[in-house]
C-alpha cells in the first residue's frame, strides 16, 4: 500500500560536486528535495523510481556514477549501473546528502521505467510496486519539459511552459487522473523525463486519496524541475 511519495527531479547539477562553483544557484531546489523526501516517513520499502532505457529492478545495492558529468564519484556499494535518475535518488537518500536521511525505510528497491512505456504499462508497474510490502513510499524521480527557453537543451518549445504547469498542477493536487492523462508522445517531443515515472506515481496511487504540496516549480536552465509531497490522507 502507497503510503507516501516524493517527487524530484534528477538534474546532476543538484549534486554540489558536480555543480561546483554554480552549486548555490540549485540551493532552493535541494531543499525543496530534502523536505519531500523528509515527508516520506517510517515505511517498510522504499522504492526509488525514474526513466531509464528500460523497465527493470535494480535491486538494492545498485550504484550509479557521476563520472559521465565530469565528477568521479559513485554513489552506492554495488556496480554503478543506474541511469542517471536513480542516481541521483540514490544521492539523495544516501551518505553523501546526510541531511536527508530522516526518513526511515526496512528495504530499498530501485527501479527504472522505460521512457517510452506506455500509460497503461506505467499504471500497471505502480500498482504492482504498491503491492510490493506492507507500507510503500516511492521516490519519483523526474523532470519536465527541457524546451522552456532557446538556451534549453531541447531549444524553445512555446507548448512547453503549459506542459509543466499541468503537470505541477497534477502534483500539487495528487491529481491522478490528470497524471494518467499526460500526453506520451508530447512528453516526448518536449523531452520530458518525467512523464513515465509520474504516470507509475499514478498508478501505485489507485484511488486513494493523498494531502499533496508542490515545494518547487523552477526552471533555470530552461528545464521543468518540480519538487512534491504527498502524504496519504488518514480517515
Amino acid at each position: 500500500m502507497l503510503i507516501s511519495a516524493a517527487v524530484c527531479p534528477h538534474p546532476p547539477l543538484l549534486v554540489p560536486e558536480v555543480a561546483s562553483g554554480a552549486a548555490a544557484e540549485l540551493d532552493g531546489l535541494r531543499t525543496a528535495c530534502g523536505e519531500a523526501v523528509r515527508r516520506l516517513g517510517d515505511t517498510d520499502l522504499l522504492v526509488v523510481v525514474g526513466s531509464g532505457p528500460r523497465t527493470h529492478d535494480f535491486g538494492a545495492e545498485a550504484a550509479g556514477t557521476l563520472r559521465p558529468y565530469g565528477v568521479d564519484l559513485t554513489i552506492g556499494p554495488g556496480e554503478p549501473v543506474l541511469p542517471l535518475s536513480l542516481t541521483i535518488g540514490r544521492w539523495l537518500i544516501g551518505d553523501r546528502a546526510a541531511a536527508y536521511r530522516s526518513v526511515a525505510f526496512r528495504s530499498v528497491a530501485f527501479w527504472s521505467v522505460a521512457e517510452d512505456a506506455s500509460t497503461a504499462e506505467c499504471l500497471r508497474l505502480g500498482a504492482e510496486l504498491a503491492d510490493l510490502a506492507g507500507t510503500v513510499a516511492l521516490l519519483v524521480m523526474g523532470d519536465g519539459s527541457a524546451c522552456r527557453t532557446q538556451a534549453a537543451p531541447g531549444y524553445f518549445d512555446a507548448r512547453a511552459a503549459g506542459f509543466d504547469a499541468a503537470v505541477a498542477t497534477a502534483l500539487a493536487g495528487a491529481d491522478r487522473t490528470a497524471l494518467t492523462g499526460l500526453d506520451a508522445g508530447l512528453a516526448a517531443e518536449l523531452r520530458a523525463a518525467g512523464r513515465a515515472p509520474w504516470q507509475v506515481l499514478a498508478g501505485a496511487a489507485g484511488d486513494t486519496p493523498f494531502d499533496a504540496e508542490l515545494l518547487a516549480d523552477e526552471a533555470p536552465y530552461g528545464v521543468g524541475y518540480l519538487v512534491a509531497s504527498w502524504v496519504r490522507r488518514v480517515p
